[in-house]
């Protein structure tokens, strides 16, 4: 037997696949429920990957098969619907799709119940975890690079698809939360929720984050963010960070690494570094869950900080001045966004 039961809420065409085959690569965890509301759908999931019960109700999933720790796989606008009945039926851990939210008043209530939840929940940004990522973070961390000086991140999509893994890659270098953002956004195209996936956000962001130690990092998430990976929209993600004595630089299929004009660099497979990041991710949360000091580096109150840079950003393009963080958020902003962006 496995110490841990898991389990997936929606396992459509999407990243349930990635989060169960990860169960290939984690030994202290079985994937034993899934739910999801399309008959067929969870029924020829759980064949395929041998999951012995499935569930068309998640509330029913909590109390039959009491996972220990549950995959949120579901739009944003009923996660914290998932953390509520988590909570109260004593469910012990969620790891919860990106991003966490969409704008301030939703923002808002996570918060609030943060601040009073026993529920331990971390945010699925596993790339946090690809031992590609840990290597180049642990070089930074070690000082191998000096004294950190500026960060250079992107992303592909929008800042609700991929602009928090962005932000989160920031803070695995730089744990310490930006003090202020300047930002500016284009294109209202993203906006709308043609597919129903509901990842609204304008279509381009370029940011400015100010740290208290003077680092500053540039974030861009869009069409206008660098083209490094393959043909694909998602395909693109990148950070780089600079320091006094070189630099470190990932993207989602290569490396560079340069320390006193000595240049080393090399490629990956992402796939490759997914399936094993998926799987570093969850057993982290195991950690967690058996060491109450071994606090999950993706932990809710993490997310909650990423997300309020997000809004700081949506707020200073709007008012076009400099926004100090943590902010409040205004309520309407996405309203606000559309007026502006047409």
């Amino acid at each position: 037997m496995s110490d841990y039961k898991c389990a997936i809420i929606g396992v459509g065409q999407n990243r349930a696949r990635g989060l169960a085959a990860a169960y290939t690569h984690i030994s202290r965890g079985e994937l034993v429920a899934v739910s999801a509301r399309t008959d067929e759908v969870r029924e020829a999931f759980a064949a395929e990957y041998s999951v012995p019960s499935h569930f068309a109700d998640y509330q029913e999933m909590f109390e039959k098969a009491r996972p220990d720790v549950v995959h949120v796989n579901t739009p944003p606008d009923v996660r914290l619907d998932i953390m509520v009945a988590a909570q109260e039926a004593g469910i012990p851990a969620l790891i919860v799709e990106k991003p966490l939210a969409i704008q301030g008043e939703d923002y808002r209530e996570i918060q609030q119940f943060a601040a009073d939840a026993s529920l331990k929940v971390c945010i699925n940004h596993q790339l946090h975890f690809h031992p590609r990522r840990v290597e180049l973070q642990d070089h930074v961390a070690n000082g191998e690079i000096g004294e950190i000086r500026f960060i250079d991140a992107s992303c592909g999509m929008n800042l609700a698809y991929q602009g928090t893994h962005t932000l989160q890659a920031i803070g695995a270098f730089h744990p310490d939360p930006p003090t202020s953002v300047f930002g500016q956004v284009s294109g209202s195209e993203g906006l709308s929720d043609p597919r129903g996936k509901k990842h609204l956000a304008p279509d381009s962001t370029l940011a400015i984050l100010n740290f208290a130690d003077g680092v500053q990092a540039t974030l861009q998430s869009g069409e206008t963010a660098p083209k490094v990976g393959r043909e694909t929209i998602n395909t693109h993600k990148r950070i780089a960070v600079h320091g006094t004595r070189g630099y470190v630089h990932w993207t989602m299929w290569g490396w560079e690494i340069g320390i006193d004009g000595k240049t080393t660099s090399g490629s990956h497979e992402y796939p490759d570094e997914d399936i094993l990041g998926q799987a570093g991710m969850t057993e982290a949360m195991f950690a967690w869950l058996e060491d109450d000091t071994q606090t999950h580096p993706l932990n809710l109150d993490s997310a909650l900080t990423d997300f309020n840079t997000v809004l700081g950003i949506y707020t200073s393009a709007l008012e076009h001045r400099v926004v100090d963080l943590p902010l409040t958020p205004s309520d309407g902003l996405f309203e606000a966004l559309r007026r502006r962006l047409g």
